[in-house]
């Protein structure tokens, strides 16, 4: 862990806090201890089997209704039917950075949404879960918070909070930066993991989506900061050889375009995306943002120039370019003309026009 100024006096503050306060201990627990864990093989990389020919799909589907948006998505990457579900116990991971107002929280609509597909595509047991960011330990309150357990209970999931539970050990091949992972077991042995990132800006990693939620999946030895400045967006692209989701569902009902992670200026952009693969999922959320022209991060370079993305297509995760790809459009509400802008906005800022 690179031990800078403000990492310092994080620590020295939790330091004092830990004496009196068990959730800062937990915090403390997190940056500075490696957990017991149990040495496992990296996972295998998967294939992606929602393509059309030599092409990953990625749908973008626009609307009002979530449980309709969210199955016409996957409906037209080919259907939930091509994960083979059925009898599997399936993780569905959100995004649940923080629990508190100031901080910008997905709705738990479409997380729902995404476990009541799996259940009644014949998964034999379906769970939610997640591990908020360090500095917002512990994860269950935040859950609770968000209503994101609410929203597992009523639609039959079991409710996981990765800090409360144990470890692998994942030594991946070809990492520079995250050469020693430690990832949720619950993560790690689930048959089927399904990623509903949000999409937004960030500070330090420029933007979040598909990559960056398998974030939530590790610990906090392992959190993009204890790379340093260099190693911050490489080190997300390599946590992916160590998480490797089978299909990303993403939460646009509202986006993120300047800011982040904690809070952020937020723009209504009613979309879910879909797509089994995490860098064609990513050029897309990236073109999204870009079409706002609010954060110089993402507008100053082009969407496949980004450090994550370019790593990520280094370490062999997914398309290396927009000849590997195809997006599928489609607005539930009519003929929405901003939308029909926007998806040509998107197509052109990732080279599919």
């Amino acid at each position: 862990m690179k031990l800078t100024r403000r990492t310092f006096l994080t620590l020295a503050g939790l330091a004092a806090l830990g004496l009196t306060t068990p959730a800062c201990r937990k915090m403390l627990w997190q940056i500075l201890f490696s957990p017991e864990a149990t040495p496992a093989s990296p996972p295998v990389p998967r294939i992606n089997p929602f393509r059309a020919g030599d092409k990953s799909l990625v749908a973008i589907v626009h609307g009002r209704d979530i449980p309709r948006m969210v199955s016409r998505a996957v409906n037209l990457l080919g259907g939930i039917e091509k994960l083979g579900l059925k009898g599997t116990r399936t993780l569905v991971k959100p995004n649940v950075v923080s629990g508190e107002p100031n901080c910008y929280v997905p709705m738990p609509f479409a997380r729902r949404a995404v476990v009541e597909l799996v259940k009644k595509a014949g998964a034999l047991s379906a769970a939610v879960g997640d591990m908020s960011a360090v500095l917002a330990l512990p994860t269950r309150p935040n859950l609770e918070r968000t209503g994101m357990a609410r929203a597992a209970r009523e639609a039959g999931a079991e409710l996981l909070a990765f800090d409360e539970g144990e470890w692998v050990e994942i030594k991946p091949a070809g990492a520079e930066y995250a050469t020693q992972v430690y990832v949720a077991k619950a993560a790690y042995e689930a048959e089927r993991l399904i990623s509903v990132p949000i999409i937004k800006t960030h500070r330090s990693a420029s933007f979040s989506c598909a990559l960056k939620n398998t974030v939530g999946c590790v610990h906090g030895k392992n959190k993009p900061w204890a790379y340093g400045s260099a190693g911050w967006e490489p080190s997300v692209a390599e946590l992916n050889l160590a998480v490797r989701p089978h299909l990303f569902v993403v939460d646009g009902l509202q986006s993120m375009v300047a800011g982040g992670p904690w809070s952020g200026e937020g723009a209504p952009t009613n979309v879910i995306l879909a797509s089994g693969d995490p860098i064609a999922t990513d050029v897309i959320a990236l073109a999204l943002i870009k079409a706002f022209g609010r954060w110089e991060p993402v507008t100053a370079k082009g969407v496949w120039e980004q450090t994550q993305i370019r790593r990520a297509i280094a370490l062999g995760l997914g398309v290396r370019g927009p000849e590997e790809m195809e997006l599928r459009a489609e607005d539930l509400t009519g003929a929405d003309p901003a939308f029909t802008r926007l998806v040509d906005t998107i197509r052109r800022a990732v080279g599919l026009s």
